[in-house]
């Protein structure tokens, strides 16, 4: 039997039953028992369709008698019909319209039940549809107010609209367009099948479908629009079931919300707003009818590309309405094409990481997905920030590779030959390679460098061998930075990223006259000039975040390079490890403990036992199992240098790893085990982390963290504990009701494992760091910014947080390391070197775009300066320094200070040159607590401090505990050229070491010193 004619009957058996009994549908039958009722079913329904065409004054006998004398005059254009034999097909006629006897029957009633069988099998649910609300377009607003991004499902740019809001006349044109008889019908209607089947006979273009607005639902939302007819099959079985669970109008309603009308619009609520800019209840006549008109093919009838086509489709629909009684011939000949508003798909080239981010929120928020339904969601995101947030990550991350070597150019973004020679010769006055240009359409949509092609292809014979790029305002510039690609890799109308360097030069003028004609000496003029430096995009990742302090507002968050090429968002969805920029934790613990910023610090090396040995030391676990050496933790400096002390300050500002590691050691307990418990309480009240892995190594951050919690952590800091909840959404509304809000009070969260005083003293440190430690590179801006460096082991991750007293920027560089193996940035990668370069143009941004005030860290609260007192020490070795001539108490320490500087340094005389005001903890006294000498001695101190006839001071760490050849700090002056490398330490009681031997390398005694001696800058 022929394929054709069983799939052809197959159809015909599911029509069959769902026009006689719409109620009992079948959908399996048994290939053998159930024949003859098969055949009387298929009967049945040629019965009613015959009744249907002699209503429709057709007459099918003659239609196939013209058939079989010709067979290309019936359906020579269809291809459904290629190869089938009309003979066959009236024979079959015959057998079940006419109820003839037929010797040879030609349809095989096995083989169509079992099409029949498999195509029904497993039909989806019509009460899937009942009160179901299609996906819709949520729209998201920044933290002004104004429109940033559309969210939405592919396929599903939609504002559902209830059938209510829609004007009448709407819904009739779209029934006289689609279904005239939607009100009469069961799902399915046989005459419209017939229109559609005879017009399609009868001409060639485009065909007729005759499927039911039902059909049309039930194709779009339940069975798929597969071009078979197993599908049609489904399709018209379940769109008989649909008539029986929803109401005609709720059918209506998932219609006209569910179809496509062009210019990316699903639905009519969207097409009112991209046609029109209006609402679908304040559609006119002709605007619903050209929308109605639409449905058959918003390509075919566009009104922008084809507006005879569209005026043609308008004329038809406001036809059948006229016909169905709805208008009259006045109002269908007033009718006209209506005019439109400009439209231009929504073009968006920043802030995607943050927008997925807005979905992860909003589950917390009470909301499952954005897209379900069309919400509005009022975010926190800065627009112009979160571009220039990614600007200055993608050009960090360039530069960083450039800078390192490590630049791997992989060619073109694309190449405009093609649409150049299209466009030819305009006469727009417009060179053809600027309008391809600024048409072409990059992959990577997100990047913020200047898109350039190569319009001259210099071969150093007939020019300067140049290779010069156009730019899209028309601007032609020599292409610089080739150095790491070779020029056979560029052709011309290559189109490549560039990033312009403006720069200005002087040209000589011709000489002009005077106003008495005398001439005058020419002048150089400045004329624009610049250049256009290649970018290739970087292997290396990155990524940058910006809260507020006060608030959390997310106002900026730029997660990869670039979008297209990683949709992973770094700050939050990995984790990685912080090394030093988690040091704070410590310092934070220890000052709670009671230590000062001037509190002494060895920086010798130190070997700290297993958790969970016996004694300090002991070579016997409790569990009398031996200590191996490899349990014990012997840190070291990044450059293996050791000895001397150093205050806690500047062994952060430094951040020397053996200072912080002493800590551990009697500085905030006896037991280093628990002091490192004491840590990672402090990192879980800060929300760092959940838990903490229980080893040493912790404190230098070689526990991975959430980039978003750290950022808390920092901005806690800039409020003196209170740490912000850091959130994407401000409200989130739906049909003008607000269903989320964030509380109008902003949510912290107190750290209570330290009070506003070790904040506060934390955040001076930290301020330090970037004027005189390891984020000295940008030491100018430390009057207003405060923050800390990072980078861990082998440099694998570089980090720099930062904050001013509005808001706290992260910055993180890194490999993705997906392989499992941890490729480092470099030896001379640090987090000064990879961060800092990004990290310092978006808080530019931030101050140029007045989002926060350029202005200096803020002194401590009312609360917190009532605990403190401000006393100037030498900066090099922590100790006061005398007190102003007219103080009474000025020798014997800090206490005999107080009376001078407490509660306002500023009403003190100022402190000798050179000195540094330094913020102690108030004692229960009322005296400033002295904790100087708390874990080193003061002989020890004393034993290894520099000559004291040279004024070396201590010598000084950069680089994120890196050692700094050849400079030293010098109180008095800074930073500087260090001394003549001392002879090789010598080892003195108590495992310190002596700075400098005596002559020719042999070890001197240590000078003795009184206990109560004072001593300021200087020995004396």
């Amino acid at each position: 039997m022929d394929m054709i004619l069983v799939k052809l009957f197959a159809t015909a058996l599911a029509l069959s039953e769902v026009m006689t009994q719409p109620q009992a549908v079948k959908t399996q039958f048994d290939p053998v028992k159930d024949q003859d009722a098969v055949v009387q079913t298929l009967r049945d329904g040629c019965a009613h369709m015959r009744q249907a065409f002699d209503i429709e004054s057709i007459n099918v006998d003659d239609l196939i008698s013209t058939a079989l004398d010709d067979p290309a005059a019936v359906g020579g254009n269809i291809k459904a019909f290629h190869g089938l034999n009309f003979a066959d097909l009236n024979t079959a006629y015959k057998q079940f319209c006419k109820n003839e006897t037929v010797a040879n029957p030609v349809v095989d009633i096995g083989q169509v039940i079992t099409f029949y069988n498999n195509a029904a099998a497993d039909l989806p649910d019509p009460a899937r549809l009942k009160g179901k609300q299609l996906p819709g377009m949520s729209t998201v607003l920044d933290g002004k107010g104004s429109h940033y991004a559309d969210v939405f499902q592919p396929g599903n740019r939609r504002v559902w609209v209830p059938l209510a809001d829609v004007p009448e006349f709407v819904q009739k044109a779209f029934i006289a367009a689609e279904d005239r008889r939607f009100y009469q019908h069961h799902g399915i209607d046989e005459h419209g099948i017939i229109r559609a089947f005879i017009g399609n006979l009868a001409a060639s273009g485009r065909p007729q479908g005759g499927s039911t607005i039902t059909q049309q639902v039930v194709k779009n939302l339940l069975v798929g629009d597969d071009v078979t007819y197993e599908r049609k099959i489904r399709e018209m079985i379940v769109a008989s079931r649909l008539e029986s669970t929803l109401s005609k109008n709720d059918i209506l309603e998932l219609y006209i919300n569910s179809v496509y009308l062009g210019r990316g619009s699903w639905g009519i609520e969207m097409a009112a707003k991209s046609y029109f800019g209006k609402s679908a209840k304040d559609l006119t006549l002709p605007e619903g009818a050209m929308l109605a008109g639409l449905l058959k093919g918003p390509s075919f009838y566009n009104p922008d590309r084809h507006p005879d086509r569209a005026k043609e489709r308008l004329s038809y629909v406001l036809g059948r309405m006229q016909e169905d009684g709805v208008i009259s011939a006045e109002q269908k000949s007033a009718a006209a094409l209506p005019k439109r508003v400009a439209f231009a798909l929504p073009h968006r080239d920043s802030g995607f990481n943050f927008v997925d981010y807005l979905g992860r929120e909003a589950k917390t928020d009470g909301v499952d997905s954005l897209t379900a339904q069309s919400y509005t969601v009022r975010s926190t995101i800065n627009a112009q920030l979160q571009r220039d947030a990614e600007s200055a990550l993608q050009e960090g991350l360039a530069e960083y590779e450039m800078s390192s070597g490590r630049v791997q150019f992989r060619g073109p973004e694309a190449n405009i030959a093609d649409a150049i020679k299209k466009i030819g010769p305009g006469a727009s006055g417009m060179p053809a390679w600027q309008q391809a240009l600024q048409a072409v359409h990059l992959p990577l949509y997100d990047v913020h460098w200047t898109p350039a092609v190569i319009v001259q292809k210099g071969d150093g014979k007939k020019d300067d061998g140049a290779i010069r790029v156009g730019l899209p305002d028309g601007r032609i510039m020599p292409l610089t930075g080739l150095s790491y690609v070779s020029r056979r890799g560029l052709g011309l109308y290559d189109v490549v990223y560039v990033n312009v360097v403006e720069s200005r030069r002087s040209e000589v003028r011709p000489a002009a006259a005077n106003a008495r004609g005398n001439p005058v000496k020419p002048k150089p003029q400045p004329v624009s000039a610049g250049q256009a430096q290649l970018r290739a995009r970087p292997t290396v990742q990155g990524a940058a975040l910006v809260l507020e302090n006060k608030t959390g507002r997310i106002l900026a968050m730029a997660g990869s390079f670039s979008y297209p090429l990683s949709q992973l968002n770094r700050t939050w969805q990995t984790q990685r490890q912080p090394g030093s920029a988690i040091k704070p934790i410590t310092y934070l613990t220890a000052l709670q403990k009671g230590l000062q910023p001037n509190t002494l610090v060895p920086n010798d090396p130190i070997t700290l036992p297993p958790i969970g040995s016996a004694t300090y030391g002991s070579i016997i676990r409790d569990n009398g199992a031996p200590d191996r050496p490899e349990d014990y933790w012997s840190p070291r400096n990044a450059d293996y240098a050791s000895g001397g002390v150093f205050t806690m300050r500047r062994g952060l500002e430094n951040s020397i790893n053996v200072v912080t590691a002493h800590l551990l050691d009697g500085g905030i307990d006896a037991d280093p085990a628990a002091s490192l418990d004491e840590v990672c309480a402090t990192a879980k009240a800060a929300k760092i982390y959940t838990d903490c892995v229980r080893y040493y190594p912790f404190v230098l951050g070689a526990q991975p963290v959430h980039m978003i919690d750290l950022a808390a952590f920092y901005a806690a800091v800039a409020n003196e504990g209170a740490r912000p909840q850091p959130h994407a959404i401000d409200a989130i509304e739906a049909n003008g009701r607000t269903i989320y809000e964030y509380p109008k009070v902003p949510l912290f969260s107190p750290i209570s494992a330290a009070d506003g005083v070790s904040f506060y003293q934390l955040k001076t440190m930290l301020q330090g760091v970037v004027a005189r430690g390891t984020a000295r590179a940008i030491g100018g801006l430390s009057p207003y910014v405060a923050g800390k460096t990072g980078t861990t082991e082998d440099a694998v991750d570089g980090w720099f947080v930062g904050f001013t007293n509005d808001v706290t920027i992260a910055v993180w560089v890194g490999y993705d390391n997906g392989d499992g193996k941890r490729r480092s940035l470099g030896s001379n990668a640090t987090g000064a070197r990879v961060a800092l370069p990004i990290f310092k143009p978006i808080l530019e941004a931030i101050w140029a775009e007045h989002i926060a005030p350029k202005a200096p860290l803020s002194g401590p609260s009312r609360e917190v300066q009532r605990l403190l007192v401000d006393v100037p020490i030498d900066y090099a070795s922590g100790s006061p320094v005398n007190a102003p001539a007219n103080n009474a108490n000025n020798g014997t320490g800090l206490g005999g200070l107080f009376g001078a500087f407490a509660g306002n340094a500023q009403a003190a005389a100022p402190p000798p040159s050179g000195n540094f005001i330094e913020h102690f903890r108030r004692g229960p006294d009322g005296q400033a607590e002295d904790t100087q000498y708390q874990i080193v001695s003061r002989e020890d101190a004393y034993a290894v401090r520099s000559d004291p006839g040279n004024d070396q001071g201590y010598n000084g760490y950069g680089g994120d505990g890196r050692w700094t050849p050849g400079r030293t700090y010098y109180p008095n002056q800074g930073w500087g050229p260090a001394p003549p490398p001392p002879p090789p330490p010598q080892p003195l009681a108590r495992g310190l070491f002596q700075p400098w031997g005596g002559q020719n390398g042999a070890p001197q005694p240590a000078p003795r010193r009184e206990p109560d001696y004072f001593w300021g800058g200087r020995y004396n």
